[in-house]
């Protein structure tokens, strides 16, 4: 097999020495020396940070796992997946655990989508004959993560709500669409990348006696945890039935008590978007439980995967948050801002809203920070309302990519950055066309 040399080495080294060129022209080296130790302790503590949620989600997962839900998923949305991801048996457990990040990146669970995007990258990787660099498969699938559909963009409806806009609300529809458009060219620019790099490359090594080997291990896990096994009694079951039951009422409650008029508002996908994550969880630990799983012992051994990949991925999400911080403290992305406005003025795009398609791969915080700054200065402008609909309809790709691929230890990333870039391109593009039609 032929090795193809990762762009991101190139990209890497690039960001930090064109960083600190324009840093000694600028007389900006002190700051971003400053900013190398501050981004690497960033990365550590926000590592350190992501062991609760990842020990959370993937002990939950382990439960749906363990009582069958994740192949009857599988099962469910085969005919779409195996069209999607040729390489991966229809009902593996990576496929479920695709859709459900896929699913959980729509409602905007930023805390459920990142522990189960790296549940499906752990599972992936049991596919990959070629430990370290990545497959077809997993390429496809992180393209779709970082420009993946999003229904509710409740973040940014929430800023525009507390800054005065006369419709918050108003950036669902482009940033529906927008986001449909980046996925489509994310699928479309991967399959065509992979198949000019050579379809088989990577996966013609994967034969049908490794894919028994992991089914026979998935069956063997599930067949341990069965062991253990206890249906609930009956009157358990009475129990957790009236609670699903009051939990009904209250909700009919609710709904009664509310103006019909304020059911589509901001605050209304607040409160959904507030719901959905206990929702899950109980939903989650119900499924297993009636089941016949133990809950609490299931959720305890997975949890204990997390704090293992939160230490992988420490390597990687360092040395990603050094070049980043270097890169925005040099000043090279207001350099580079200047360099293209002349042309993107011409389309459309106003200066600072290059500045925030510019940051949005590298820095999420940063460009929620400047889109907050936007909305905050006029909350019903054009400049808002694009800035908002750009917000919804990207994601931070370098930042996805450490974390991902750092889980598994992959280090050749082929051309994962060039679809998932040229897809943000396409993301941030349709914004612009949609938001220019629609305001």
């Amino acid at each position: 097999m032929t090795n193809h040399k990762s762009p991101i080495n190139t990209i890497w080294l690039v960001m930090i020495v064109f960083a600190t060129v324009v840093a000694a022209f600028r007389g900006t080296l002190g700051d971003v020396t400053k900013a190398s130790f501050a981004a690497a302790e960033t990365a550590v503590t926000l590592a350190i940070g992501l062991i609760g949620g990842m020990a959370l989600w993937l002990g939950l997962i382990q439960v749906v796992e363990a009582g069958g839900g994740m192949r009857a998923i599988a099962r469910l949305i085969r005919p779409i997946m195996i069209r999607l991801f040729p390489d991966v048996p229809p009902e593996h457990p990576a496929m479920s655990a695709m859709v459900l990040n896929m699913a959980a990146n729509a409602l905007g669970l930023g805390n459920a989508a990142t522990p189960i995007g790296l549940k499906a990258m752990a599972e992936l990787d049991q596919l990959n004959p070629n430990k370290g660099t990545a497959t077809d498969a997993m390429i496809l699938f992180l393209a779709i993560n970082t420009s993946s559909v999003t229904l509710i963009p409740v973040g940014v409806i929430t800023v525009r709500a507390s800054a005065g806009a006369e419709n918050p609300a108003a950036i669902l529809l482009p940033t529906l669409l927008a986001t449909a458009c980046s996925t489509i060219a994310a699928i479309i620019l991967s399959k065509l990348l992979a198949r000019r790099q050579g379809i088989s490359d990577i996966n013609s090594n994967l034969n049908s006696t490794e894919t028994v080997e992991t089914d026979a291990m998935d069956e063997s896990l599930i067949e341990e945890i069965s062991e253990t096994f206890n249906p609930p009694s009956k009157i358990s079951q009475l129990i957790l039935i009236s609670l699903i039951g009051a939990f009904a009422v209250a909700i009919i409650h609710h709904l009664t008590q509310t103006d019909l008029t304020t059911l589509i508002s901001p605050q209304t996908f607040e409160q959904i978007s507030n719901a959905v994550i206990p929702v899950l969880i109980c939903g989650f630990l119900l499924f297993g439980y009636f089941k016949g799983v133990p809950v609490y012992e299931t959720v305890t051994e997975g949890a204990k995967e997390g704090f293992h990949v939160a230490i992988r991925i420490i390597p990687f999400m360092v040395a990603i948050f050094v070049a980043i911080g270097m890169f925005r403290a040099s000043g090279a992305l207001d350099l580079i801002a200047a360099i293209l406005s002349p042309f993107t003025t011409r389309i459309g795009l106003p200066t600072e809203a290059l500045s925030m398609a510019l940051i949005r791969p590298l820095s999420g915080s940063g460009a929620f920070g400047l889109m907050s700054e936007i909305v905050e200065k006029d909350p019903n402008s054009y400049l808002a309302y694009l800035v908002s609909t750009m917000q919804g309809s990207t994601e931070t790709t370098f930042y996805v990519l450490a974390v991902y691929f750092g889980s598994v230890g992959i280090v050749n990333t082929r051309y994962t950055l060039l679809a998932a870039l040229s897809a943000d391109a396409v993301g941030l593009i349709s914004a612009l066309i949609i938001c220019s039609i629609t305001f």
